[in-house]
């Protein structure tokens, strides 16, 4: 586990376990060794609450703005263990690819959340391809996992978490996804059908609308 990440985890993470209890279910279903966690995504505040609730690294799938954009950001986002995917799709995505492989390869786990961005309104958007693909590469499964709460906690609109209060934070994981089968297409589905189980959410099928950086 990252320097970085263990001191924040101590430090963040305890704030945030002390400040929202959040609750957590199913982590017995992630598995020992690597394994893709893919999720609905509601707020930045996401992988605060993930990285918080799972007792080992997780390497999160970042946005390449963070590691391009204010130095801080980028020091801090590469000290995490974050890797950079660029989210236009196309050749740019196999850096991530190459950087995530190796991650899973070595029994460790990544983050991902299929629909490419934020929710912009509390649903469940269609889910990119690239956990799917990312998971027959590197002969992991995939655990499908949902986090409520964490909109009212850290809305679109807001730079900093609130304390919401009656707000509660839930992270649900559900069994292990072998999607070594069948097309990518539908085997993604198939994930995002489970987590919107997990959450609750009404489906969207077709892909939200990128947020710009900041938002």
């Amino acid at each position: 586990m990252p320097l970085v990440y263990r001191l924040t985890r101590a430090t963040a993470g305890r704030a945030l376990r002390w400040g929202w209890r959040p609750r957590v279910h199913g982590l017995h279903h992630i598995p020992p060794g690597g394994a893709i966690l893919a999720g609905n995504h509601l707020s930045v505040a996401d992988e605060l609450f993930l990285g918080a609730l799972v007792p080992r690294h997780v390497a999160f799938w970042a946005k390449a703005e963070y590691f391009r954009g204010h130095r801080l950001a980028g020091m801090l986002v590469r000290g995490l263990g974050a890797i950079p995917v660029e989210r236009a799709g196309g050749r740019a995505v196999l850096t991530a690819f190459a950087a995530a492989v190796p991650v899973l390869r070595g029994g460790g786990l990544v983050a991902v959340f299929p629909e490419g961005t934020r929710s912009p309104d509390g649903r469940l958007y269609r889910g990119r391809t690239g956990a799917v693909r990312l998971a027959r590469q590197a002969g992991v499964p995939i655990v499908p996992f949902a986090v409520t709460g964490t909109d009212a906690v850290q809305p679109i609109d807001a730079r900093r978490p609130r304390l919401a209060t009656g707000t509660r934070i839930e992270v649900r994981f559900g069994p292990a996804a072998d999607v070594a089968e069948g097309s990518v297409r539908a085997a993604t589905d198939g994930v995002m059908a489970r987590i919107g189980e997990l959450s609750g959410q009404e489906y969207v099928p077709s892909y939200a609308p990128l947020l710009r950086l900041g938002r």
